[in-house]
């Protein structure tokens, strides 16, 4: 079973406003009194881009599209959500914070969560095409120093309450009850493959062998046809795994470390877990920027997916946006 991994907070000072009645607050403060940093403290985003995701998102969030009151605007249902995601505060104390009811905080999560897989996955969370594929190789090995690479795989647990139902399934080897997503990432950091809701318990080369990656390396789609030359033959592009993964031609993994391991091959070790920290940070950072990630105690296991997804794609519009972030 992977390691369990080291949790990251974002700890922010909250700023005294004004007393406002909690119908206007977004209208009267966010709106208009809150500042660059406010923004990416309280959603993550600079205000440009939230008003970018707001109007990439609008097809999904339209007034016959979702079940909100009609006098509630996009942008709040929007900020709602974001606020959710990234604060983990509980519908109840955030309603009153907005000026609508818990369960309206919690339609706005739903609603905004699908609309973002819907309209924004195609954009920030896909396939890479060749010509990106080559750019992908280029990156890793002029940042990380690893040739032919085009991605970093590995597994993050996030833990939820206990399940009524299969509730040993989601226990996992740490003792405590979490669904596995898989994600691979490029160069800097961006995920370009994710499959989640996988039970805790399960080994990562179970959840490698049921995974959309899978399928997409025996279709042959994580390379060009044919394969590029390196070494002098043609050999396929390749990820980089821990240790738990199993040893593939489109994988690799260290070799395991013991006193007979050659100059050469701990030197390959060296290189390969340099690279792939790149997906370890990338984790440290979603987890930081939607610390609803931390504890899932919110959100049903039937929505879970939806939401990690969701996470992971903001996590990609914030990092393509140049949107710093706040350690």
């Amino acid at each position: 079973l992977i390691a369990r991994r080291r949790r990251t907070s974002c700890y922010f000072y909250p700023r005294a406003w004004p007393s406002v009645r909690s119908a206007d607050w977004w209208e009267r403060v966010v709106l208009k009194e809150f500042g660059p940093q406010d923004w990416l403290e309280k959603f993550r985003m600079s205000k440009e881009t939230f008003f970018y995701v707001c109007n990439q998102l609008q097809p999904g969030l339209a007034p016959h599209s979702a079940h909100f009151h009609p006098t509630l605007p996009l942008e709040k249902r929007v900020a709602v959500a974001l606020w959710h995601l990234a604060t983990n505060v509980e519908y109840q104390t955030l309603s009153p914070l907005f000026g609508v009811g818990p369960s309206t905080v919690q339609t706005c999560v739903r609603e905004v969560s699908y609309a973002v897989v819907l309209l924004l996955k195609p954009l920030y969370l896909r396939l890479p095409n060749e010509k990106e594929l080559e750019n992908m190789v280029r990156i890793f090995r002029t940042r990380w120093g690893f040739p032919h690479c085009i991605g970093a795989l590995d597994s993050l647990h996030i833990p939820i309450p206990p399940p009524l139902r299969l509730s040993a399934d989601y226990c996992n080897g740490q003792g405590w009850h979490s669904i596995l997503t898989q994600a691979t990432v490029d160069g800097l950091g961006q995920f370009w493959d994710v499959s989640t809701a996988f039970p805790g318990s399960m080994e990562n080369s179970a959840v490698l062998e049921s995974s959309s990656l899978w399928v997409l390396a025996k279709e042959g789609r994580l390379c060009p046809n044919p394969p590029k030359h390196f070494m002098g033959k043609a050999q396929k592009y390749v990820l980089l795994g821990d240790a738990t993964y199993p040893l593939q031609d489109w994988i690799l993994k260290p070799y395991q470390e013991d006193e007979n391991l050659t100059q050469r091959q701990l030197q390959f070790n060296y290189r390969l877990k340099r690279a792939h920290s790149v997906i370890e940070n990338a984790f440290l950072r979603l987890k930081a920027r939607w610390q609803i990630l931390l504890k899932c105690d919110d959100c049903s296991l039937e929505l879970l997916p939806t939401l990690v997804l969701a996470c992971c794609i903001l996590h990609n519009v914030c990092e393509a946006h140049d949107n710093p972030f706040n350690e």
